[in-house]
């Protein structure tokens, strides 16, 4: 069943499979008799489309306008869609109220379902956020490992600059990487975050192993760190890494950086939680005492997608120390709740001194960073992002950074954001002293 699992929600048939059944579900809805074909002509169906219209924009309302759980707004294309799942079901109750044949009643509830099914599918090729059919139903990939499952320290762990140079895989090496959750404490910082899940390449399993650098990874918000195995294609683009270099690849741990699906902290210490704190010391210290990997800091490097690219910014000017390399993969201009204005009141109680002391725009035209580095990366039709992407260059450039940037086709999503890390993967080994 694996080869079912592995279908491409994304790309090829399916997607084109999926949208044509929902087509012919839309059309069974609106189209196919009924017992009173009258009444569900006449006031079935525009009662169904205003309660749709009603719902959506009181969705918008709620969202955009009230709860405003994104420091962005969410694309109206995506109302769209949700708005004809929610037509969808209005259909649905109309038709099951209205028709007392029961197996018409069958072929809409699946008619309905499958409107549901197109539109959810149309929804993901705008994110690109489950890329497979095992992706959207939440399955584990079979190359996971339990924690304690984990082989121990070696004697001497290989050493080298470039560690490639020094490395000879054994014959015995596997071919793919694992993946493991555990818990990364916020001891230090009091943070409340998720489980991590870390990505652990060939190389680690070998006896004895190298001292392989370190990638800390954030994802978006709302996210969690399995997006970056699920859209990110994190697993499949640091195994092809590793065959083309002896099994070597980073130790790639994805921290939580907001605590929840929907939180969002600003990866600030602050009365939202201390997520700056967890991210330079308490997940630092942990991978240096739960793995083998090399402490040196010129080998560890981070980086995010969206929030986490934002994130991944902010530690690289607050904490060059820890992280002298990054990632900034469609990131915010600053940490954001919608606008400078709430947030600075917000969060800083109005203080905009305390703020700029902490936003990295501000620290970069202060001070400069010689020993830092990091790539910028944009996707070529995100217009929200790209004008805030191009600032934070010339911003970093003028800071005394080695940094780049980099535009990809798409827009804000995961189509970009697998491809920004692939893409920028060898620069990132290099950096880090993996490869020459």
């Amino acid at each position: 069943m694996d080869w079912l699992l592995r279908w491409s929600l994304t790309s090829g048939p399916l997607p084109w499979f999926v949208a044509a059944l929902g087509a012919v579900g839309g059309l069974w809805l609106l189209l196919a008799p009924t017992t009173d074909p009258r009444r569900y002509r006449q006031r079935a169906i525009p009662l169904a489309a205003a309660v749709t219209l009603g719902c959506t924009v009181a969705l918008w309302v709620v969202v955009e306008k009230w709860w405003r759980p994104f420091p962005d707004q969410i694309e109206t294309e995506i109302y769209v869609w949700i708005g004809l799942g929610i037509l969808a079901v209005a259909l649905l109750v109309a038709r099951l109220l209205l028709d007392r044949r029961v197996w018409r009643a069958v072929v809409s509830v699946l008619a309905a379902a499958a409107v549901v099914a197109a539109a959810g599918a149309q929804i993901n090729l705008v994110f690109a956020a489950y890329p497979t059919v095992r992706d959207v139903l939440g399955l584990p990939n079979p190359n996971e490992i339990a924690f304690g499952e984990l082989p121990p320290p070696t004697p001497d762990p290989i050493m080298g600059t470039p560690l490639e140079s020094v490395w000879r895989p054994p014959a015995d090496l596997p071919t793919e990487g694992r993946v493991t959750t555990v818990p990364i404490p916020g001891v230090a910082s009091g943070f409340g975050a998720r489980d991590a899940q870390i990505y652990l390449p060939p190389a680690y399993f070998a006896d004895p192993r190298p001292a392989l650098p370190v990638l800390v990874l954030l994802a978006g918000q709302p996210g969690s760190p399995a997006d970056w195995f699920n859209g990110g294609k994190l697993a499949q683009t640091m195994d092809a890494f590793a065959a083309q270099h002896g099994g070597l690849a980073p130790v790639v741990v994805v921290a939580d950086a907001t605590g929840s699906q929907f939180g969002n902290p600003l990866c600030l210490d602050s009365k939202l939680g201390n997520v700056a704190t967890y991210l330079a010391e308490d997940v630092p210290a942990w991978v240096k005492s739960h793995l083998e990997v090399n402490p040196d800091p010129r080998s560890w490097a981070i980086g995010g997608l969206s929030y986490g690219g934002t994130c991944s910014l902010q530690m690289a000017t607050n904490h060059p120390d820890v992280y002298p390399t990054f990632l900034d993969l469609s990131g915010q201009e600053e940490p954001t709740l919608g606008d400078r204005a709430r947030t600075v009141d917000e969060v800083f109680g109005g203080d905009a001194a305390k703020f700029a002391a902490v936003n990295p725009m501000d620290l970069m035209a202060a001070r400069k960073y010689p020993g830092s580095a990091g790539v910028i990366v944009a996707g070529s039709d995100d217009g929200e992002y790209k004008p805030g992407a191009k600032r934070v260059y010339q911003a970093a450039k003028s800071a005394g950074m080695d940094v780049q940037y980099v535009e990809l086709p798409g827009g804000h999503s995961f189509a970009v954001w697998s491809a920004g890390l692939e893409h920028e993967l060898g620069w990132l080994a290099t950096k880090m002293g993996l490869i020459s």
